[in-house]
This record gives structure tokens, C-alpha cells and sequence, in this order.
């Protein structure tokens, strides 16, 4: 267990420039609360006592303002930054090195039975406000973008932006340091060359009609 807690520590030290202290961390991370809490919720749910599991996992919604149901599946070295609002479905499935902004739903559509929550692969970053519903996988090394709904499978190595969610990068350089604000949307993009040209006819009309 102290194996454990040292490991969240640290991946809290990696990932989160504001962290200045185990002790810090350890108090006053909402999100590594949530985990320590969630560990404990998912030990009782996997012993059949899933009453006292879910009554864990409510105190920790109460204490972080995260919910994780306790059935759900996570792996090492998982990440919540700030964490208000994060809300993780019972069927979902996480793998190591994830890491989830405030404002996360890794949840379903409400049209499944079985497996309806999302599998988010390994090495994995859901920007702020991101929703990723239904039982399909994101691939492992994949950035979804803030505000981004999600709502099919995502493939490794992807950037995804927008509502609903588009694949903007696949297969090449991955955008390690991810900032959620500074991706490429082909989207906008789009707009802005469209302005451009709206503004280059409009000063061509203009001279045409002062000759």
C-alpha cells in the first residue's frame, strides 16, 4: 500500500507543475483523494460487498466532488487534475497513465446493456470538460480535447477536437505537452481561410467600383 500511495505521489509530481510537496499532494489533492477512496470502493465491490462499496464511493464524491463507480477499472499511475465534476461510469475501463481533467464523463449513451461505458487506453489525456460516451475504446498515446464529445472509437496516436469529436492528427508526431487550448481544428481552420478570401473579394469590389 505505502508502494502505492508513493507512486500516486509521485505521478502527481510529474504531472502537475503546482505540486510542491509530498505533504501538499498527500492533504490537499482532491483527485488523489479520489483514487485512494475509489481503491478502497473497488476492493469491497470485487468482495461482494457492494453496498459498502458504493457507500465509499459516495463519501468520496461528497469529500472531491469526483465520482468513480466502484466497478469500474483503472490502472497505474492515473491522474485527476483538479477534478471537480469528473464523473467515471461502472462499466468503464482505464489502463496506466492516464490522465483526466476537471469536468471528465467517461459514460454511456443510455442505449447499451452490458459494457457501456468507454476502455481508455494507456497513456491517455481527456482534456477538460471532455465527455467520451459509449462502450468503444480510445487508443493508447491519444489526446482528446477540451470541451470534446467523444462518441466512437478513437484510434491510437490521435488528436481529437470538436462536437462531435474528429480525429485532427493520427499516426504522427504526438503532442506530448498538450495544453488543451492550442490544437490544430481543421474546422477553424477552414473559417479562417474562408475570412480571408471574404476580405480579399470584398477589397477588390471596392477598388472596382472607385474606378
Amino acid at each position: 500500500m505505502f508502494k502505492i500511495i508513493k507512486e500516486d505521489i509521485q505521478t502527481v509530481r510529474d504531472r502537475d507543475p503546482a505540486a510542491k510537496s509530498a505533504a501538499e499532494i498527500m492533504f490537499l489533492y482532491p483527485g488523489l483523494k479520489a483514487i485512494r477512496m475509489y481503491r478502497r470502493a473497488h476492493w469491497l465491490w470485487e468482495h461482494n460487498h457492494r453496498f459498502l462499496a458504493r457507500a465509499v464511493s459516495q463519501r468520496a464524491v461528497k469529500k472531491t466532488g469526483i465520482e468513480i463507480h466502484p466497478a469500474a477499472k483503472i490502472g497505474k499511475r492515473f491522474f485527476i487534475d483538479h477534478g471537480t465534476g469528473v464523473v467515471i461510469g461502472e462499466t468503464t475501463e482505464i489502463g496506466d497513465d492516464v490522465t483526466l481533467y476537471q469536468g471528465v464523463t467517461l459514460g454511456g449513451t443510455g442505449k447499451d446493456i452490458g459494457k457501456r461505458h468507454p476502455t481508455i487506453g494507456n497513456g491517455v489525456m481527456v482534456g477538460a470538460g471532455a465527455k467520451v460516451l459509449g462502450p468503444f475504446k480510445v487508443g493508447d498515446n491519444s489526446n482528446i480535447a477540451a470541451g470534446a464529445v467523444v462518441l466512437e472509437e478513437i484510434p491510437p496516436n490521435c488528436t481529437a477536437v470538436g462536437v462531435p469529436a474528429r480525429v485532427v492528427k493520427q499516426d504522427g508526431i504526438r503532442v506530448d505537452k498538450l495544453d488543451q487550448i492550442h490544437i490544430p481544428d481543421p474546422i477553424e481552420q477552414e473559417l479562417c481561410y474562408m475570412r480571408r478570401r471574404i476580405d480579399l473579394l470584398e477589397k477588390k469590389i471596392n477598388s472596382e467600383e472607385e474606378k
